[in-house]
């Protein structure tokens, strides 16, 4: 099952209200994958299949290995969506 790494600078608000969408996106999609979320420091030295967050945030995150993805904005189930559908 794949992991997705739902971040945001202090993994409070934001990543979590984008972890309850990507639940429930993924769901109507019919996939499966262990969705959590947490702040930029803590992201930096996780392991995950996708690390998912708004441009400004995620930008730092990549290093070649991980795959990020990045969000222009968060609130957008829209774009959410699109980036699942392409990406999971």
């Amino acid at each position: 099952m794949k992991k997705i790494l739902v971040v945001c600078g202090n993994g409070l608000g934001s990543s979590m209200i984008v972890e309850m969408n990507v639940k429930a996106i993924l769901k109507k999609l019919g996939k499966e994958a262990d969705v959590s979320h947490t702040d930029l420091a803590t992201a930096k030295s996780e392991q995950a299949d996708v690390f998912l967050g708004s441009e400004d945030i995620v930008n730092s995150l990549e290093d070649g290995k991980k795959n990020v993805i990045k969000l222009k904005n968060l609130m957008d189930k829209g774009e959410l969506r699109d980036a699942i559908e392409q990406n999971i």
